[in-house]
């Protein structure tokens, strides 16, 4: 019995040592809000206090459209997915973006709420306050969820539904989760998390939700990893991944009656492509284009296939 509890103790005591080390080597401070907004809020970012937040969000594009793009991005990223689309449809579309709580340079909800029924509020507060009565909503992963919950609470608001490898139903398929979501969802290795995110970790997430990874570029990485580290952000990814990948909402999405179009990257590990068959399936009407080679995040990665697949359905 000694012998086992010595190599328990010398056990700890490694581990201990290890994680010692890492932080020494892999440790990163919170990157006050302040700065970061210096480098990545200025015009034509702007911000606004709404729900005890300072929210970034950007207004840009044609002011003669009266119903204008909502653009709302995934976990663990920010309104700057969307920056090829804006500039591509900018002269023909007002467009609006925003960083979602718990994530970017908005960071934090202060009672930590990142519900699904939270962010439906939050995106209508926001529409709200810009004096936005119809739209066309369009979301990516858990934007995309947000997306078509906003479309079913709020069906007289919504003209036009965009769901792009959007969130919504248990696969059953298998789902190869970014390395920084599984550890955030480790119990007690998630803590690290808090102060151990070196960029190498924040890199292979990105190319985990890339088609092509080769098109995964430092200045990416170091956007990616300066929204991570604002002060806030990373225990906002743990509280947001300890509520798990949501449950099966096929029966709230076969209430949709808006037109939609459903735009998925074939090599999407993440959400995989047999998701948005069942979106095409359960929203009657629905338009389905599959985008080939692309990943989980096809504005970002090929804006220009994304846009062509999008703006026949913006004109009809």
């Amino acid at each position: 019995m000694r012998f086992i509890f010595r190599w328990i103790i010398r056990v700890v005591v490694v581990l201990l040592v290890l994680v010692l080390i890492a932080g020494l080597f892999f440790g990163k401070k919170d990157l006050p809000a302040e700065q970061l907004v210096q480098k990545y809020g200025q015009p034509p970012s702007q911000f606004m206090d709404l729900m005890g937040m300072r929210v970034h969000y950007r207004e840009e594009g044609n002011r003669n459209d009266s119903v204008p793009l909502v653009l709302i991005h995934g976990t663990s990223s920010s309104l700057f997915t969307w920056d090829s689309t804006a500039v591509l449809l900018g002269t023909i579309r007002r467009i609006i973006r925003f960083d979602l709580p718990g994530f970017a340079l908005t960071g934090p909800h202060p009672q930590r709420d990142y519900s699904m029924d939270m962010y439906t509020r939050f995106v209508d507060s926001v529409l709200i306050r810009l004096g936005v009565r119809h739209s066309v909503i369009a979301g990516n992963s858990l934007g995309g969820a947000i997306a078509w919950r906003y479309a079913v609470r709020y069906p007289a608001k919504v003209n036009k539904l965009v769901l792009v490898d959007a969130g919504g139903y248990v696969s059953k398929d298998k789902i190869d989760l970014p390395l920084g979501f599984r550890l955030a969802k480790m119990p007690v290795v998630n803590n690290l998390v808090k102060w151990i995110t070196p960029k190498q970790l924040v890199r292979k997430s990105v190319e985990d939700v890339y088609g092509d990874k080769s098109r995964v570029t430092d200045a990416l990485v170091d956007l990616y990893s300066d929204m991570t580290l604002r002060a806030g952000n990373r225990q906002a990814l743990i509280d947001r991944m300890q509520l798990g990948l949501g449950e099966d909402a096929s029966t709230l999405v076969r209430t949709i009656q808006i037109p939609t179009l459903i735009i998925w990257g074939d090599q999407d590990h993440l959400i995989p492509v047999s998701n948005a068959a069942l979106f095409h399936h359960d929203i009657k009407g629905s338009e389905l284009i599959l985008l080939k080679g692309i990943g989980h995040v096809p504005m970002e990665e090929a804006p220009w296939d994304f846009v062509r697949a999008l703006v026949p359905f913006l004109q009809k």
